[in-house]
């Protein structure tokens, strides 16, 4: 007998005391390991991850989290010939093992990147602008996100045993979330290697994942409303998941990825001896191809021009000739074989259902060439393909999760687009064409029914990733019958976690609060100038107030001179006279901007080390000449950097008139030494 997988929970591994149940090679039917999760305390895994996993990861600044995934995507990197050694049992190709693997680890790579570069080295993350919400600006508001104190689960499918893991614990980990994963249970052993190996490295904190190998028993039933389910799988298990109790009255958030029949569209300015012809076929080959077709991404419907239908039809098929299915043990093999037996049977019924409406035009259900591999033990299924009869309501309606796409032909951009919608609700769709105004008619026409929407051309088909290829940048999940969910997505999926609140206050205690100076708030005047002080000795809401500055015509000519900036309304009196909002010659605002500096700057050597862009700059009051200017320079925000001696400040410039009116408000964004002298 197999190895029966284990759990890991509360800590440790856990072992169930029966025999499990056999999980089989997919092309060999030979026993891989045996799975059960009876007598696994799911009670004790999310007490341990609410007490110790959850404050853990809380403690940590999302810099600190996303570093801790950067080392992880690297330990797992360093390792992944073995888990592609043993991906070959799932019946995946190098080339599906890819897919999975390096995939899930880039996604770790990327979301470490992102929170990094796009969130703050803090526990809340701040939403949008500061709302004033009173005359005299003594209470304003601001939205923040922050950690909730829950867990993450997600519930997985068979088809991508580490990506699926991955792509789902990355946003959660940044979120501040421990996680517990249930992956599927047919390819299981594969993701208990990969949890076996993150354990194994000590680098999360303990409590931030668990697993679950088999069934997930009470687990739902123990959820409270501070926790999350991530679902991926067929729409009938997504409907038992939507009427538990727990989801509908209990307060548990739902997120689902499930049945997803997306289509891909040939433009009708396509011709056959077009590149966007030979890019489509290739494009819907490999996704019937990939994974055999085991994708939630896969091309399900082949949307074509009428006229043309039959040469996309002779193409695929020629194509497809050339796909060599087997056991992906051999190099020569392109196509492996399906998840399991159980999952071929599926297929199976799903093209017969097809075949009320369709024929089939190249393959065969029942057998086909093997270049190697036992057709009886093996879950091996060729490619097919479909043609659909006018008006079929089949391929609308039946997903064969497998190496299988039906052709529907179509007259019209509106129809092409129609039939797209009769999917209720994709996660993605493609557009092959050349023609701007076509590509624009049908991703307006499909966007309200998918989640994202790739269009190919000449151009960008030599770097796209593809139409089957979630990005971890954008947001997976579709509308409808895809779920409703959204997962990736960049930051979109870490706030996805978190709880948004409105918070009302006094501008004093919003800085408090935020950790950012709001407007309003008090302003630390010191005797030392701020660009004199290092982070360490930095503090929001220190200040300082300019001398002032006279803004001569001389100066507005230099510049104008300088820069070869001469437009009329520095240069030309008579017709900036007749500008209404000018009248008369006015400075050029990044003039204004350049005196502010002049104004504000302390010239030597010092711990302020790089001044590394502007932000939210706005001109507010035209600068005449002989108008005389200051600044009030105030720090805003600090950040330090963890992989750095130094750290990022925001400053909140005002620049002002001699009126006292503001003439230009923006951020100063520099890099200041953690200590200083640097040796210190």
């Amino acid at each position: 007998m197999s190895t029966l997988l284990e759990s890991y929970a509360a800590g440790r591994w856990f072992r169930s005391a029966d025999e499990g149940e056999p999980l089989l090679d997919a092309a060999t039917g030979e026993e891989v390991a045996r799975i059960s999760s009876r007598g696994l305390d799911t009670g004790a895994m999310l007490r341990h991850a609410r007490e110790v996993g959850g404050p853990a990861l809380r403690a940590l600044t999302f810099h600190e989290r996303a570093s801790a995934l950067k080392a992880l995507a690297k330990h797992l990197l360093a390792g992944k010939d073995e888990f592609y050694a043993l991906s070959v049992r799932t019946g995946a190709t190098s080339r599906d093992t890819a897919v999975d693997v390096d995939g899930g680890i880039g996604t770790l790579f990327s979301f470490a990147g992102k929170g990094t570069r796009e969130l703050p080295n803090d526990t809340i993350v701040l939403d949008g602008a500061v709302e004033p919400l009173s005359k005299g600006g003594t209470f304003v508001g601001r939205h923040i996100y922050t950690s909730r104190p829950g867990v993450a689960v997600q519930i997985n499918a068979f088809n991508f045993p580490v990506w699926g893991m991955l792509e789902k614990l990355a946003p959660a980990f940044l979120a501040g979330l421990p996680t517990i994963v249930k992956p599927g249970s047919q390819t299981a052993y594969l993701t208990e290697l990969v949890v076996r190996r993150i354990i194994e490295s000590g680098l999360l904190p303990d409590g931030a994942l668990q697993l679950i190998s088999g069934s997930a028993g009470s687990l739902l039933d123990e959820l409270t409303l501070q926790d999350s389910v991530a679902f991926t799988g067929s729409a009938h298990t997504a409907g038992i998941l939507r009427r538990h109790p727990n989801i509908l009255d209990g307060g548990v958030r739902l997120g689902v990825e499930a049945d997803s029949l997306n289509c891909s569209i040939l433009g009708p300015d396509v011709r056959s001896d077009d590149p966007e012809f030979d890019l489509f076929i290739k494009g819907v080959v490999a996704e019937m191809t990939v994974k055999a077709g085991q994708k939630c991404t896969a091309i399900r419907r082949v949307i074509v021009p009428s006229q043309i239908a039959g040469q996309v039809e002779d193409a695929l098929a020629a194509r497809l000739s050339k796909i060599t299915v087997g056991d992906p043990r051999n190099p020569d093999v392109r196509m492996g074989a399906l998840a399991s037996l159980g999952q071929r049977d599926e297929v199976r019924k799903a093209v017969e259902s097809l075949r009320a409406g369709s024929e089939i035009v190249f393959g065969d259900p029942d057998g086909g060439p093997l270049l190697d591999g036992d057709a009886e033990r093996g879950a091996f299924l060729t490619p097919l393909v479909l043609r659909a009869r006018p008006g079929a309501a089949e391929p609308h309606n039946v997903e064969p999760f497998g190496p299988v796409s039906t052709v529907l032909a179509y007259d019209g951009i509106d129809e092409a687009v129609a039939l797209a919608a009769r999917g209720k609700g994709s996660l993605v769709a493609s557009v092959a064409t050349h023609d701007p105004d076509v590509a624009r008619a049908i991703v307006l026409g499909l966007a309200p029914w998918h989640g994202r929407v790739l269009v190919l051309d000449r151009d960008d088909a030599k770097e796209s990733t593809g139409h089957g290829s979630p990005l971890p940048t954008l947001v997976h999940g579709g509308p409808g019958r895809a779920g409703g969910g959204e997962e990736l997505g960049g930051i979109r999926a870490v706030l996805h976690h978190m709880q948004r609140t409105a918070v009302q206050a006094s501008p004093d205690l919003l800085t408090a609060v935020t950790g950012q100076w709001t407007t309003g708030a008090a302003r630390r005047d010191d005797d030392v100038h701020p660009f004199r002080k290092s982070l360490a000795e930095l503090r929001i809401g220190d200040t300082i107030r300019s001398g002032q500055r006279t803004v001569s015509l001389a100066d507005i000519e230099h510049f104008a001179e300088f820069t070869g900036d001469t437009f009329y309304a520095h240069t030309d009196a008579e017709a900036a006279a007749r500008n209404p909002l000018f009248g008369g010659i006015v400075a050029h605002g990044y003039l204004v901007v350049s005196l502010a500096a002049g104004l504000f700057v302390e010239p030597s050597p010092g711990p302020v080390l790089a001044n590394f862009g502007v932000d939210n700059l706005r001109f507010l009051t035209p600068v005449k000449a002989d108008d005389t200017i200051a600044v009030t320079l105030t720090v805003k925000q600090i950040k330090p950097r963890n992989s750095a001696d130094y750290g990022e400040v925001r400053w909140d410039a005002v620049v002002t008139n001699q009126d006292g009116q503001p003439v230009a408000t923006y951020d100063v964004l520099t890099l200041v030494a953690k200590t200083w002298p640097s040796e210190g």
